[in-house]
């Protein structure tokens, strides 16, 4: 009696031919009492069999929430498939004439750079909502994603299907808590949230800095910390000497009662561009021609600092 196949066989995994019956000998090699009856083996699940489709007719999906891929570990992926082919079959769904990726775009494109006419694939049904659902789990589970990538998925599912944050959650098998913390990444400026992608700014400096309500104040904070390297306790630090609120403008009438002014747009303005050429903390005091400009400083260093850029020299 034949040895039944283990499970599909390595050749139904990698898109070989299906070992589903063992091929019979020649009956003249044996007398035909001999030959023994071959049973084929149970069909293999259409959703988990593995096709080789062309290339041309595999496309991107638009829900794909990686857009990131480095050239770099593109062609070393390339050279592996030039070597070992493709291990692990993409997942696509079909859509019209050609097959949308569900998971495994970076697979693909390493494929296309390996000069691939074939790739194998798994074909699934699936709306759109599932596909970014099965896009996204795949690509945490593989740690593929950056903050802001996963932000971004979390929030196309919230903003698109209505989903609570608990429900995506329990969808991506993540705590409400980490649903949360990352969705607060995007309230970042478009430019920090890029410093975060490319890995200038760590979350825990983000977290940080997310505690200034002024856009400006924010982008300060981040060039201080990229310039000076600052860690995150450092980046607290930072930020509470920033929050700190500016001193009233009080004038004094002629009987010596302080009286508070409004602040001039232009004066507010200016003191802007002093805070983020000098990266501290500056008040500008302005009337009628006169007034006062205070600069802080909170080490030797920050202040050796201030006067290099001020182009004033110790010596």
């Amino acid at each position: 009696m034949a040895k039944p196949a283990l499970g599909r066989g390595l050749g139904a995994l990698l898109g070989g031919t299906s070992p589903s019956a063992k091929p019979v000998l020649p009956s003249t090699a044996y007398p035909a009492t001999t030959i023994a009856t071959v049973t084929a083996a149970p069909p293999v699940d259409d959703r988990e069999r593995v096709q080789r489709v062309p290339m041309d007719r595999v496309q991107p999906c638009p829900f794909q929430p990686r857009k990131d891929f480095t050239q770099e570990s593109l062609r070393e992926l390339a050279d592996s498939i030039r070597e070992q082919g493709i291990i692990q079959p993409l997942i696509v769904r079909k859509k019209g004439e050609h097959f949308e990726l569900i998971a495994g775009e970076r697979r693909w494109r390493a494929a296309q750079l390996a000069s691939l006419t074939e790739v194998p694939v798994i074909l699934r049904e699936a709306d759109d909502r599932e596909v970014l659902e099965l896009a996204l789990i795949e690509n945490l589970q593989r740690e593929n994603l950056n903050p802001i990538e996963e932000a971004l998925g979390y929030s196309e599912l919230i903003s698109t299907y209505q989903m609570r944050q608990e429900d995506v959650a329990v969808k991506v098998g993540k705590s409400r808590t980490v649903v949360a913390n990352a969705l607060r990444l995007l309230k970042l400026p478009p430019e920090l949230q890029t410093y975060v992608r490319d890995s200038r700014l760590s979350v825990g400096h983000a977290k940080v800095i997310l505690g200034l309500s002024i856009p400006a104040e924010q982008q300060l904070a981040a060039e201080r910390i990229i310039k000076e390297g600052l860690n995150v306790r450092q980046t607290e630090e930072l930020v509470t000497r920033l929050q700190q609120p500016a001193v009233e403008v009080t004038v004094h009438t002629r009987n010596g009662a302080a009286v508070q002014v409004m602040r001039d747009v232009h004066v507010t303005n200016l003191e802007n561009k002093l805070r983020e050429r000098l990266g501290t903390k500056v008040q500008l005091r302005y009337r009628a021609g006169k007034g006062a400009l205070d600069i802080r400083f909170y080490s030797d260093n920050e202040l050796e600092r201030i006067m290099q850029i001020l182009g004033v020299s110790v010596d």
